[in-house]
């Protein structure tokens, strides 16, 4: 197996520095009429969802984390360890906007359909990074 490519370095860093700003709003702030909009939250109900909305953003930073840490090694360390770190969060991002849309799809998200914005544009990254070593 190859070195992460590239294309899959920068969407992964990317994808990473984007979780990183996002974790905070929905860890703290998801209840603020603006952070709510962006986040497709309705505010009226953001306290009956506190603990999943900190949860959320908690993984959301973690995975961040693990992802510009496997960039780090790819750098500075063991590029096949860090390639495969990078790709184990990037699966985990992945999977999770895949997780979203199937409980949008089975009514969890009020309105259903309310998560597609944040479904495609949180696996979009993601999905390139996971592609990327098929064009190495």
């Amino acid at each position: 197996m190859e070195t992460l490519n590239v294309a899959g370095q920068l969407a992964a860093l990317v994808s990473a520095l984007i979780l990183i700003v996002v974790a905070p709003l929905e860890m703290f702030f998801y209840g603020r009429p603006k952070v709510a909009k962006f986040l497709s939250v309705d505010p009226e109900h953001a306290d009956s969802v506190k603990l999943w909305s900190f949860c959320i953003g908690a993984r959301n930073l973690l995975s961040a984390l693990g992802a510009i840490a496997g960039l780090a090694m790819i750098r500075w360390g063991d590029p096949l360890a860090g390639t495969v770190v990078v790709l184990c969060f990037c699966w985990y991002m992945l999977l999770a906007s895949l997780a979203m849309a199937a409980a949008d799809a089975m009514g969890y998200w009020k309105p259903r359909g309310g998560s597609l914005n944040g479904t495609v544009s949180s696996s979009v990254l993601p999905l390139v990074v996971v592609v990327s070593p098929l064009f190495a």
